[in-house]
């Protein structure tokens, strides 16, 4: 570079300097080769003299090589035999060691396999864990490591997609039978609760007595009666009872949950699993249409929810997480809300007594069952108190019918024994006492009708019937003793009451039959006293205590009776106004017949023999029957006066019917009824009595005079009455001229009838303004 970059001609400079070294060299090997010639030349000289002899050399050495490769071919193949073996017994040693490496993993998918075959799904999932982390690592290298690496994730969701498929099949599986399951449960809970009841009710004698004294058709509730059944199965078979453990392979739950647990979707899983059930509660919880139907509705019904929540119960303490404490209350809570709400609306239907008792008995065991399990029930026994004021509504529902067939059956008459057996039948029956009737001699007759002692004995009916309802709720005597007390007394206030009423109101119940109504009503008001000591008895609690509740039977007898001597005085004067409709008076006739009229003396009669059936009656009543029946037919005669069809009325008319009101009179003074003072009830025919004797004496005059004065002798005449009465007299005469043969005193007359009819006039007018 520096002679390029020097001044110029460096180069040329340069090669000719290096020229002039380059010759000087020449020079120099020249004189060194020139120096070393002679040793050359006798160099070629001693090679010349070899020539020959390393020419024979090389014909020795091709030789002895030929024979030498000929010897040696054996030995190279020999050595290349020796070569390949090694090479291959290299490869083997290799391979084992490779085999020996990938049989482990081989094993384990194998192994893989076989655990997939047997659906050990859950610990296949642990050898791909041990695949995957510790085995094919190692010999990941290879295609076949590949294939299963890629295969591994398709085998888990082919697990995955096997347990939903396992666990879907559980859950339809345990639909399918949560009847035979909660059966089941139930039916255990039934048998654990039999041995308590048996010992309580071995320990309360005279409850059991009570129960079946006179009890051969209510010996027990259909509940004990199955009960016995359960017991009697038991000594039988003495074979254990399945529990629901038994009845329900919960594995596939288990898989699932573990294999879930293992990939990592624990928490898809249970929710899955959680909303799977919710739909099955609802469908669970969903009635049959016509369940209220049979017992059998609701004994499925029943089954059904109580299978569904042991599964529930059974999951929630054998899992951990899959269901939660939480999660079991808040689901219950709501199957509680919808099971209240259907049966509440289902029990609505329900018109047989029967029915609703056996479906009583279902909730007590339902509810019995759940809480065994930790369920809370307090709301189903609420419900029941519901239930049993309508299964009481059904019951005097059904005693109505009951009471309206002994009423219809009845003959309303005295009931006839003919010795001491009967007798002690009809008083085992019905609590009768009267010491004057024990010292009559046989055949007699006692006061009340057969209607009395059935009426009383399904009156205790009644009370066992309620009793059954009460029974296996929990409560205490006290509360039972006011419930039978309580649904007593609607059946005297309501049912009763109003069979009776219907009764009375009836148009075959004649005049006897209220008569002997009224005396049947007393006796039973008089055994209200003996069904408050059948409650006590039955309960144990003794009336003396504050709380007891009283019968109220008496009011109840009271009030029937009450109405029945109503329709005494009702039907009496409806007999009359029958009567009276039958007279046929001839108002113009121009003298009496002299003696009463037929159809006023049959109502004599008549009055006089009803009156003789009512001495079996209380004194008041029939003296009240009589005098109202005085006091109607003295009002009907007025009327009869009195009517405006009436025009005409002959003094020959007033004569034959102040015969009759005699007849009544005299009725009245015979005293038809004992117990009258004096003449009181003659006074029901006063008014008709001085209004027919001011017409027969024509004492006008008096009557004018008098009129306003305490002391007048016609106090009870009203002068409108009068009045009405004069003007058809007045009528009459003018049209039969019945003052004819009196003609020189017709003038005056008749003058005289206008005066007191104007005076009259002026007395009624002058009321008027004063009113």
């Amino acid at each position: 570079r520096s002679v390029y970059d020097d001044q110029p001609n460096a180069h040329q400079k340069f090669m000719e300097k290096l020229d002039a070294c380059i010759r000087n060299h020449d020079r120099e090997i020249e004189k060194m080769c020139n120096f070393h010639h002679q040793g050359f030349v006798d160099a070629i000289t001693e090679l010349l003299k070899v020539r020959a002899d390393a020419e024979k050399l090389k014909v020795q050495v091709t030789d002895t090589n030929r024979r030498l490769q000929d010897a040696g071919k054996e030995v190279i193949a020999q050595t290349e035999e020796i070569i390949r073996c090694r090479v291959q017994q290299q490869n083997i040693t290799t391979v084992v060691e490779k085999l020996q490496l990938c049989l482990p993993v081989l094993e384990m998918y194998s192994k893989l396999k076989e655990q997939m075959s047997v659906k050990r799904y859950y610990s296949a999932l642990k050898t791909m864990e041990q695949l995957e982390n510790l085995y094919l690592p190692r010999v990941s290298q290879y295609r076949f490591c590949q294939i299963m690496i890629e295969n591994l994730p398709k085998l888990r969701e082919e697990i995955k997609e096997i347990s939903m498929s396992d666990l879907k099949d559980f859950l339809e599986s345990i639909r399918k039978h949560s009847d035979r399951i909660g059966e089941t449960a139930m039916k255990q809970a039934q048998q654990q609760k039999t041995f308590s009841t048996a010992l309580q009710k071995q320990n309360n004698v005279n409850y059991g007595r009570n129960m079946h004294l006179g009890r051969n058709r209510i010996l027990e509730s259909k509940n004990d009666i199955t009960l016995k059944r359960t017991f009697e199965d038991e000594d039988e078979h003495e074979e254990e009872v399945l529990t629901a453990q038994d009845l329900v392979d919960f594995s596939p739950v288990y898989r699932c949950l573990h294999i879930y647990s293992v990939l990592g979707d624990g928490e898809i899983f249970e929710n899955y699993y959680r909303k799977q059930r919710r739909k099955q509660a609802r469908l669970v919880l969903q009635p049959q249409s016509s369940m209220h139907e049979t017992v059998e509705g609701y004994r499925r019904y029943f089954s059904q929810i109580v299978g569904f929540f042991v599964v529930e119960d059974h999951i929630l303490h054998v899992t951990q997480g899959l269901v939660t404490r939480t999660y079991t209350d808040e689901l219950w809570n709501m199957a509680l809300s919808k099971i209240i709400a259907v049966l509440r609306t289902h029990s609505s239907y329900c018109s047989d007594p029967d029915l609703v008792l056996e479906l009583k008995n279902l909730i007590v065991v339902f509810a019995d069952t759940l809480q065994g399990y930790g369920f809370p029930v307090n709301r189903l026994f609420d419900l029941l108190f519901e239930i049993r004021d309508q299964y009481n509504e059904t019951l005097l529902k059904k005693w109505s019918g009951l009471f309206r067939d002994i009423f219809e059956a009845d003959n309303y008459s005295p009931i006839p024994v003919a010795n001491e057996e009967e007798y002690r039948i009809v008083i085992s029956k019905f609590p009768f006492q009267d010491p004057e009737l024990d010292k009559q001699s046989f055949p007699k007759k006692l006061p009340m009708s057969q209607s009395v002692p059935q009426i009383y004995m399904q009156v205790k009916e009644f009370i066992y019937a309620s009793l059954k309802f009460s029974e296996s709720l929990h409560r205490s005597s006290t509360e039972i003793d006011d419930m039978l007390r309580k649904s007593t007394n609607l059946l005297l206030t309501r049912t009763l009451s109003s069979c009776l009423q219907n009764l009375i109101k009836k148009p075959h119940i004649g005049l006897t039959e209220l008569v002997q109504i009224i005396i049947n009503t007393t006796h039973l008001e008089q055994a209200c006293k003996y069904l408050e000591d059948f409650i006590s008895n039955i309960t144990n609690i003794s009336q003396l205590t504050v709380h007891t509740a009283r019968l109220y039977g008496l009011s109840t007898f009271k009030d029937a009776r009450h109405a029945a001597e109503g329709e005494i005085y009702t039907k009496l004067n409806q007999k009359i106004d029958e009567f009276i409709q039958i007279a046929d008076y001839d108002w113009t006739m121009s003298e009496s017949d002299g003696r009463a009229s037929g159809y006023l003396m049959d109502l004599i009669n008549f009055l006089r023999s009803t009156f003789q059936v009512f001495t079996h009656l209380p004194g008041k009543v029939a003296q009240t029957a009589c005098m109202s029946a005085c006091q109607h037919l003295s009002m009907s005669l007025m009327q009869m006066l009195l009517d405006s069809e009436l025009k005409r009325i002959s003094m020959g008319a007033i004569q034959q019917f102040n015969l009759d009101v005699i007849q009544c009179e005299l009725f009245a003074s015979s005293e038809p009824v004992p117990g009258f003072q004096g003449d009181t009830l003659q006074l029901a025919f006063i008014d008709l009595r001085q209004l027919l004797d001011l017409f027969m004496v024509w004492d006008w005059s008096t009557y004018l005079a008098d009129y306003g004065q305490a002391t007048s002798k016609y106090l009870r005449v009203n002068p409108s009455t009068a009045l009405t009465l004069l003007e058809k007299m007045k009528d009459s005469s003018k049209k039969n001229n019945i003052f004819a043969q009196f003609r020189k005193n017709d003038r005056d007359k008749q003058k005289l009838i206008e005066t007191v009819v104007k005076q009259l006039r002026s007395l009624v007018n002058g009321m008027s303004q004063h009113t």
